[in-house]
């Protein structure tokens, strides 16, 4: 099959490669848009913490099986001859100097684990075991360790996959796409004044997507929201197997092997695609890191990465076909979980591009849900 899929980011590019693997003439389009999710984002795989998002069996569903794909998938991308993924399971400390609070935790978590075993075996940490995993954490607290947690950098599993996805045969191409239709039947792309021809359309675009449908008279239900996120570097420090951060709250951090720390983020809903760093979005992010892990008080600020979450009507990704426009798969709508699930959500997308049959019951997931 001819297949083009739009946006080349952690959704986008898991689609194309899956789909140029199994031999499909693929075509992956790229807008290069500044402020891309994928490519701001700092990713934690570690869905099994309790949070509100768990407690949604349709988002722990596509979110649990993606933890469990992900080393297949580095594996199948280090047979193609791609080594450099940004992928390494070093772990999550769950962090509170609560001692029920980690209790609760740590019973959830051990409650979970038959059916999700790639966890690891839980182990509960003192302040002195946890900072020895994370020796810039604040003294008091401790830990609920999650041995099976990993951290990937978006940029990195993109390339790489892209790359990939090129050594099938697939072409790459950048600029921006438009539609073009028979009707209500997609047949194609037009991208800089040329047609090409597709028997399906992905479209993966992150928070770009409903300008894609628009013209249709589609409505999707996603909206931009701007996360800020600072990397901080610790000079002549081996952060190279520090674990992944989970506070009581939505800010996080996790570490990298050139001695770089990344505390994150600010949710900030109703941005639209206003790219800029903020004194405020900043003040939040390292008032929240330095709480936690004050020993990065005398690290230096390298970057501060800004990317546009594609935030849907509700937690779950919008995967799907729509109803009144053929040809058409949608796959946007992650949020702040796209690196936890993007690489399942596009084979998922791959699937349903390729008429193949999916285990999965997508029906909560429909793309034009309010």
């Amino acid at each position: 099959m001819k297949i083009v899929v739009i946006g080349a980011g952690i959704v986008g590019a898991s689609a194309a490669y899956h789909l140029a693997r199994n031999n499909h003439e693929v075509t992956l389009i790229d807008k290069q848009h500044e402020g891309a999710a994928t490519a701001a984002g700092a990713g934690i795989v570690c869905p099994w913490v309790s949070s509100e998002k768990e407690k949604n069996v349709d988002w722990y569903r596509i979110a649990k099986e993606s933890a469990r794909l992900y080393p297949q998938l580095i594996e199948q991308l280090r047979q193609d001859g791609e080594e450099e993924t940004g992928y390494k399971k070093v772990g999550a400390l769950c962090v509170s100097e609560n001692r029920e609070t980690l209790h609760t935790i740590e019973t959830e978590l051990r409650d979970k684990y038959g059916s999700a075993p790639e966890m690891g075996d839980i182990q509960r940490l003192t302040a002195n075991e946890a900072r020895e995993l994370f020796p810039a954490l604040q003294e008091k607290l401790e830990a609920v360790f999650v041995p099976g947690a990993a951290r990937v950098d978006g940029r990195l599993l993109r390339d790489a996959m892209v790359r990939a996805a090129k050594k099938h045969g697939a072409k790459i191409l950048y600029g921006e796409a438009s539609l073009v239709h028979e009707q209500d039947t997609v047949t194609g792309v037009r991208l800089n004044n040329e047609i090409i021809h597709a028997d399906t359309v992905l479209i993966a675009a992150g928070a770009w997507t409903p300008a894609l449908v628009k013209p249709f008279g589609v409505n999707l239900k996603v909206e931009p929201q701007r996360g800020q996120i600072a990397h901080i570097k610790l000079p002549n420090t081996d952060t190279s197997d520090w674990p992944v951060i989970l506070p009581e709250s939505s800010h996080y951090m996790l570490a990298f092997d050139d001695s770089r720390i990344v505390a994150g983020a600010t949710r900030e809903t109703g941005s639209g695609f206003d790219y800029q760093t903020t004194a405020g979005g900043m003040h939040e992010v390292l008032t929240n890191a330095l709480a936690v892990a004050p020993g990065l008080n005398n690290g230096t600020m390298e970057e501060v990465r800004i990317g546009f979450r594609p935030m849907g009507p509700d937690i779950l990704p919008l995967l799907g076909t729509l109803d009144h426009v053929q040809h058409v798969v949608i796959a946007t709508g992650l949020g702040a979980s796209g690196l936890t699930m993007g690489p399942y959500v596009g084979i998922l997308a791959a699937s349903l591009a390729s008429g193949e049959d999916i285990a999965v019951d997508l029906n909560a997931y429909w793309p034009e849900r309010e």
